[in-house]
């Protein structure tokens, strides 16, 4: 759409195009050659030539009386459909300013009783208006005698459009034209045949064919602007319509207007910027949250009567109301027309009914056949989540099989009843807790627990309170597990493997990486700043001897000083992050454990808050505590039953 600047500036360029018209005057024994002359002394083609006629010329009487045509004129703007400025990739195309179909002027001859009659029409554009000879020249054709020349002149100066006499007929009325009526069996048209009038014959004026009409029986539907038209050129020995009904319209039935595709075997292939078509983003899922608008009742219309031309009404049916197809967790507006989402989750019409479903099942694994699982609600995968794919969700994911090297992100809980294999790159993060059978060669992160039952191998394991693996054949060995309050296992570490196993506690995680990415932070742009400085101090030092730099050099010590002050700013931001973090970090008021039930062997490293311990021996049944800023092993803590249940009353198994 056009909006109001736009309309600004299109005025205001028609109104420079107004003030830039140049206008002339020509004359020519002929309107033609004053335009012609016109058109040579504006360079521009005829057709583009708009004038007025300032006196016009007489061909004289045996060269006698001559006069010569003389016209005002200017060149015509040429106004065309231009591009709009909209917003957005698509541009609409409007007429800035209405473009006017050139036509000329014409001259019509009806012969009545009365007399011959002319009317005469006016140009519009670049048409030509008539002249007297193409007047003179359709009256004599007519048979008309006495014609009044100076009438005509008068006529064709005026184009007025109404039929006037300009001279006399010698009426034949038994020659005059006739038109025969048909009206159709259903009384809904009128055809009317015309037959031409013979010599002397008057011809059948509009307000004849409608008059005719009237007084039998058509009352409804005449077509007069077309009778009107057809009177000046009428068609003869062919059946024309000259009126017609108006046919009765059923009204619409009530229908619902969705906001989601209902479609679900249609699937909507995403292409990214490369041009290739992503096929693990197939948009399966329609998402929606609460209160959305989900669909609208689009009201019955009423029928519209109808009419014939004999004036009978006919009658129309009206549509039929439906009610709402109001499902499970969807609900009425107040304007008892739109349907809108109770909570979040996935939208699907199911029985003839909308419902928002807050849990997505995928009954087998998360592959190519369903791509990339994005979910305001719960997900529960039947199979596996393949290699390469993700699943996201606003509430608990749940995974019946394996999740392989693939992602994982929900608020809630993750379930993985099989277990987690990540080879080296698998990502997952549960913003509750996590419970799996196993975890190897994967990053986890849980905001509350992470239980697994049977082994933790090679992995980063984060949580916000315990990690618990404590089944009947639970071992952790590799990797790095951190947890703020407890990591409590069976057996920690292993007597073959030489990979080092990690156990931190004591600490929020979240809280030690952010004070670690603060510190990156501050030495890169400190290292950054010590070059920046050495390369101002240098541009400074040659201004100073010089007392002037190059161009280039100037706009180099410019861009050098915002550099840096860019780079001080950073580093402030990252003191004052640090020092946030530090402070969280020594206000952590948790009493840090690293517990094994059945072995913790050598070459486990346990470190708790600050302090590191590396274990040089074996031991059985322990529990690793913090006491005066040193680590000591004491008898073993075993882990609360409801503890390792959590929320979800889940156990390890």
């Amino acid at each position: 759409m056009v909006d109001f600047a736009q309309l600004q500036r299109v005025v205001k360029e028609q109104l420079e195009q107004d003030r830039a018209i140049h206008t002339i005057e020509t004359s020519g024994a002929t309107l033609e050659l004053a335009v012609t002359e016109a058109a040579a002394l504006l360079n521009v083609p005829v057709r583009r030539i708009e004038y007025e006629i300032a006196d016009r010329g007489f061909p004289g009487f045996m060269g006698a009386g001559k006069k010569e045509w003389r016209i005002q004129a200017y060149a015509h703007s040429l106004v065309r459909k231009k591009k709009a400025e909209t917003v957005g990739s698509d541009a609409e195309e409007i007429a800035t300013v209405p473009i006017i179909e050139d036509k000329d002027g014409a001259v019509f001859v009806q012969i009545s009783a009365d007399g011959a009659l002319l009317k005469v029409t006016p140009s519009i554009g670049n048409g030509r208006p008539a002249v007297d000879e193409e007047a003179m020249q359709a009256l004599v054709s007519r048979g008309a005698a006495n014609i009044d020349k100076a009438q005509i002149s008068r006529l064709i100066k005026e184009a007025s459009g109404i039929y006037v006499k300009a001279g006399d007929i010698d009426h034949q009325k038994a020659n005059d034209s006739t038109f025969t009526m048909e009206l159709s069996f259903d009384e809904m048209q009128v055809h009317i045949t015309v037959k031409p009038p013979g010599p002397g014959g008057a011809d059948i004026s509009a307000e004849g064919y409608i008059s005719y009409l009237q007084n039998h029986k058509v009352q409804f539907g005449i077509r007069e602007d077309f009778l009107r038209e057809f009177a000046d050129r009428p068609t003869y020995r062919e059946p024309v319509l000259a009126a017609e009904g108006l046919k009765a319209v059923d009204g619409r039935d009530a229908y619902i207007q969705y906001n989601f595709e209902t479609d679900a075997t249609k699937v909507k292939i995403r292409e990214g910027s490369n041009g290739r078509v992503d096929f693990k983003e197939l948009n399966i899922i329609q998402n929606v949250v609460e209160n959305q608008p989900l669909a609208k009742k689009i009201p019955a219309e009423v029928g519209a009567m109808g009419k014939t031309v004999t004036g009978k009404s006919l009658p129309a049916k009206s549509g039929k109301d439906m009610a709402l197809p109001l499902g499970k967790n969807v609900h009425a507006a107040d304007d008892g027309e739109t349907i809108l989402a109770d909570i979040n989750g996935q939208v699907v019409v199911f029985a003839e009914k909308i419902n928002v479903e807050p849990v997505y099942e995928v009954q087998g694994n998360v592959d190519l056949k369903t791509g990339n699982i994005i979910f305001l609600g719960t997900v529960i995968v039947k199979g596996n989540v393949e290699t390469g794919f993700s699943v996201k969700a606003a509430g608990n994911i749940e995974i019946s099989g394996t999740v392989e090297k693939a992602e994982l992100d929900a608020e809630g809980d993750i379930i993985v009843h099989q277990g987690i294999t990540g080879k080296g790159s698998g990502n997952i993060r549960a913003g509750k807790s996590l419970w799996a059978k196993f975890i190897e060669n994967s990053s986890v992160e849980a905001g509350d627990m992470v239980v697994v039952s049977d082994g933790i191998i090679n992995a980063q394991v984060d949580a916000g309170k315990r990690i618990i693996c404590d089944g009947k054949r639970a071992h952790v060995v590799g990797g790095r597990l951190r947890a703020a309050e407890e990591i409590n296992v069976k057996t920690l570490g292993s007597a073959t493997s030489g990979t080092e196993t990690i156990c931190e506690v004591g600490y929020d995680p979240k809280q030690k990486d952010e004070l670690v990415r603060f510190t990156r932070n501050k030495e890169t742009a400190s290292a950054e700043l010590i070059e920046v400085q050495r390369n101002l101090q240098t541009l400074i030092n040659i201004k100073k001897q010089r007392g002037s730099l190059p161009e280039d050099k100037e706009v180099s010590m410019q861009a050098l000083m915002e550099k840096r002050q860019t780079l001080m700013e950073d580093i402030k931001k990252s003191d004052e992050g640090m020092k946030q973090m530090k402070e969280a970090l020594d206000n952590f008021n948790v009493r840090g454990k690293v517990s094994a039930s059945d072995k913790v062997y050598p070459g486990v490293r346990v470190v708790i808050r600050d302090t590191r311990e590396d274990v040089q021996n074996e031991y059985k049944a322990a529990t690793f505590v913090l006491e005066e800023e040193l680590i000591r092993v004491t008898k073993y803590e075993e882990v609360d039953a409801e503890v390792k249940k959590g929320s979800g009353g889940r156990s390890a198994d």
